[in-house]
């Protein structure tokens, strides 16, 4: 399934993922539609993500009882390249997490594992759209995404940031050479 006919079949994993019961516990969490739009993406083989989003299959097999109990289907199994500043990345975003959701733990190692990806951020977590990533980043990392006044795109924006706690100056993010939008990005900011 190529292209825009793995539309519909996200919308569908999405709308099954968010039928399921959940405790009143799980059910108050925002995050709990976000995560439900990057397993349907993910499933959908949208985004980069690997088969347990990159948090391990012990952790992704107790997000999905907890969160979608009795859904069972499995992604595409891929290997994501491996990045040497995950941990970096991971560390950034948990340094700046809001502290409301357990959840945010599992979001900053996804978000920190699409870093790897070769597109925007919001379509390597295999988001629906930028809108979504900027919700789940202001939802769970707060302080970054408000530091983020310029509107930067996001991948860009988390390196640059990652960059500058480590007093480099010059810091692309790993794939923008080979991004289709590399002269937006690298454009003068508006």
């Amino acid at each position: 399934m190529n292209g825009p006919d793995r539309l519909p079949y996200r919308k569908v994993l999405l709308a099954d993922l968010l039928a399921t019961p959940a405790t009143a516990k799980v059910a108050a969490d925002p995050n709990r539609s976000l995560l439900a739009s990057l397993i349907a993406g993910q499933i959908a083989d949208t985004g980069c993500l690997p088969a347990h989003l990159g948090l391990g299959r012990a952790v992704h097999e107790y997000l999905l009882d907890t969160y979608f109990p009795g859904f069972d289907i499995a992604g595409p199994e891929r290997e994501i390249e491996s990045i040497p500043e995950w941990s970096d990345l991971q560390k950034l975003l948990l340094d700046h997490r809001a502290c409301q959701n357990a959840s945010e733990l599992w979001l900053a190692n996804i978000v920190a594992t699409a870093c790897a990806g070769r597109d925007h951020l919001w379509q390597d977590l295999g988001l629906q759209d930028r809108n979504e990533l900027s919700q789940l980043m202001w939802l769970n990392f707060t302080a970054l995404a408000s530091a983020n006044s310029s509107d930067m795109k996001w991948k860009k924006f988390l390196y640059r940031q990652f960059c500058a706690s480590e007093g480099i100056y010059l810091c692309p993010a790993p794939s923008c050479g080979e991004c289709q939008e590399h002269a937006k990005c690298f454009g003068p900011e508006n």
